[in-house]
């Protein structure tokens, strides 16, 4: 056993901080590790192939780090990669380990958002084509109606420090008409990507009227919670030891400079080289 086991977050960037954020105001006691694949991001415009194989590296790169547990913090690697891991890889390499993902725990609980049973999903075009989401959603609320809208530009604007100008308004306005488009009925909108939290205020003022806008980082903080709970064996292996550390594959002064706007106060990080 390694005196240090803490939980291990995952996302292609910045993004996987915002929820990365809410599990450590859930679960402080705990400790934590998280990597940002910030060299090779964004995944949201990958093939399956290459996210799955991107993914997988880091993963193993955390397991290293004594992660006895993994979360996905990321909408495309969780509806890209994760399954072939749990099913696949897990087995082989660390059979003793899991990996979590963002879209399981979201679907479980969107039903109780919606009374119309029309869902909009607000999601990079990666996540979109995988059609996660409305196979989740069909397996536990199957009379809800899922109405997906990718917003390629968005994941961008947020990256680059773009998402709280006045020109962001045109992409959040334009991907929102076209959402609302496909039904006038959407009363629950999903941001499922951990970037779009940041555009927040703007894409609530172009919510269909009387709908809500569901953000995942609170629902995942709450789900890793009662898995904890309901995996006592998995939960006596995490570290509690209160820290935090960051790392990135790219340069960390300008991880720094960015964790900031994503997880509301600074972080300080390393560079790594996945091997």
């Amino acid at each position: 056993m390694q005196s240090s086991q803490p939980i291990g977050v995952f996302d292609s960037g910045y993004g996987g901080l915002t929820v990365l954020k809410e599990l450590v105001a859930r679960l402080p006691q705990y400790d934590y590790t998280y990597l940002g694949d910030n060299a090779r991001a964004p995944y949201g415009t990958r093939s399956f192939e290459t996210v799955y194989h991107y993914t997988l590296e880091c993963v193993q790169w955390l397991f290293r780090q004594g992660c006895p547990l993994v979360i996905l913090a990321c909408n495309t690697a969780s509806a890209k990669a994760l399954r072939t891991i749990q099913q696949h890889d897990l087995p082989l390499i660390a059979p003793d380990k899991r990996v979590l993902g963002v879209i399981r725990p979201t679907t479980e609980v969107i039903g109780k958002y919606t009374k119309t049973g029309k869902v909009g999903i607000l999601a990079t075009r990666g996540t979109v084509l995988s059609g996660s989401y409305p196979i989740e959603i069909e397996k536990f609320y199957p009379s809800i109606d899922v109405f997906q809208q990718a917003c390629p530009l968005w994941v961008p604007l947020v990256e680059n420090n773009e998402h709280d100008k006045p020109g962001a308004d045109y992409f959040v306005k334009e991907y929102m008409e076209l959402l609302k488009a496909q039904s006038p009925d959407i009363d629950a909108v999903l941001l499922a990507c951990t970037h779009y939290p940041l555009m927040r205020d703007k894409i609530a003022r172009h919510l269909p009227a009387g709908s809500q806008l569901i953000v995942q980082g609170e629902i995942v903080a709450e789900s890793l919670a009662d898995y904890l709970q309901r995996h006592p064996e998995m939960e006596r292996r995490c570290s509690r030891n209160g820290q935090l550390r960051c790392f990135t594959t790219d340069s960390a002064e300008d991880f720094d400079s960015h964790a900031s706007i994503f997880y509301g106060k600074a972080l300080q990080s390393t560079h790594i080289v996945l091997p």
